[in-house]
């Protein structure tokens, strides 16, 4: 029981740490970045990427928070329970909500790109779609996962 705890506090403390860099970057980052690209380029192709930057920090803190949730499931021993299944499933809503946001502004990425020589910014943009789709996949494969071996245990608790 010790060796659990530890491993979720750990997980719980890094999760906790995946979410101060994007604080600092939203706090301090995209406003320096936001200054420097008015001045570069029109604000109707900065101000989308700007907001949408902004917007994806909503469902990101919300999929941590899922996660922290998660943790606690486990420390609880209730890791396989339908509030687990719901905090996946709201994990997975959360990454194809960054996928979606970062998709939508990825034609103003084109034009500052295209204006800038700068191919490697779509590049950038594309990996963090596919990765927030990666996890979004990944998500539900367990969600599936862990929904089936629930089936399976109440399925084996009435036959006993």
């Amino acid at each position: 029981m010790f060796v659990e705890r530890g491993t979720t506090l750990f997980l719980k403390v890094t999760v906790f740490l995946m979410g101060l860099p994007v604080l600092a970057l939203c706090i301090l980052g995209l406003p320096a970045i936001m200054k420097e690209a008015r001045e570069a380029w029109p604000d109707s192709w900065v101000y989308p990427i700007i907001i949408a930057m902004y917007l994806s920090a909503i469902p990101f803190y919300m999929a941590l928070y899922q996660a922290f949730k998660l943790l606690g499931y486990i420390d609880k021993n209730q890791a396989f329970s339908e509030l687990s299944v719901k905090a996946l499933k709201n994990i997975k809503y959360c990454a194809i909500a960054i996928s979606i946001l970062y998709a939508a502004a990825e034609p103003f990425v084109y034009l500052i790109a295209d204006m800038d020589d700068a191919p490697g910014l779509i590049v950038i943009g594309l990996v963090i779609i596919f990765a927030s789709l990666v996890i979004a996949v990944f998500a539900a494969v367990l969600q599936k996962l862990l929904k089936n071996a629930i089936d399976i245990k109440s399925e084996n608790d009435l036959t006993i």
